[in-house]
């Protein structure tokens, strides 16, 4: 069982904070403005990529030695057209940098809010895929979501964040331009 702290608390947040309870974690919320007080092992940055910047920049401290999930697709909501973020890099990678006393780990931006609601892509279950340079924080993140009704894959080093966040991007794409639906999404089938 792992402590939980989730930055967010919008559909993402939500759907995450239930994925981490059925496996048996404890989950605490922040808002924008709460006090960076008490964060769990594992610390999710449920919000836009710039608001995470803004979260790694200001509490590089508290969130030293913590696993630092981003969830981020760096997308330009100005022209749904690309990613923000230079093509060799990634929003974990921009966050890793600012964070160097952390282990920085991307999950969560390839799956939708209510895949991991329903636990379900069409009859596959709903996959979570983790990049990240520090195998023991992918296992611990491995080991939350253990029965919690969805599936882990170990996506490799954190350079994978890249290709993740290019996929996420099409994905949210696709959905906005109603040719999936938001109920719907990638399946991984092993």
């Amino acid at each position: 069982m792992s402590a939980i702290t989730i930055f967010g608390q919008g559909n993402m947040g939500q759907a995450i904070g239930d994925v981490f309870k059925q496996g048996g974690n404890t989950v605490n919320y922040l808002g924008n403005g709460d006090e960076v007080t008490g964060l769990g092992d594992i610390v999710v940055l449920a919000v836009p990529y710039n608001a995470a910047l803004d979260i790694a920049k200001k509490n590089q401290a508290a969130l030293a030695g913590k696993v630092v999930i981003d969830i981020t697709n760096p997308l330009n909501f100005d022209t749904w057209d690309d990613l923000v973020v230079p093509a060799d890099s990634s929003a974990a990678a921009q966050i890793a940098a600012l964070l160097p006393d952390s282990k920085v780990v991307k999950a969560f931006n390839t799956t939708l809010a209510a895949t991991l609601q329903s636990r379900k892509v069409g009859d596959q279950p709903t996959t979570v895929m983790a990049a990240s340079d520090d195998d023991a924080a992918k296992q611990q993140l491995a080991d939350a979501l253990t029965d919690s009704g969805v599936a882990f894959v170990d996506a490799g080093s954190l350079k994978r964040a890249r290709e993740m966040e290019s996929f996420g991007f099409l994905q949210m794409t696709l959905a906005a331009g109603e040719k999936i639906g938001w109920t719907g999404g990638f399946a991984v089938e092993k």
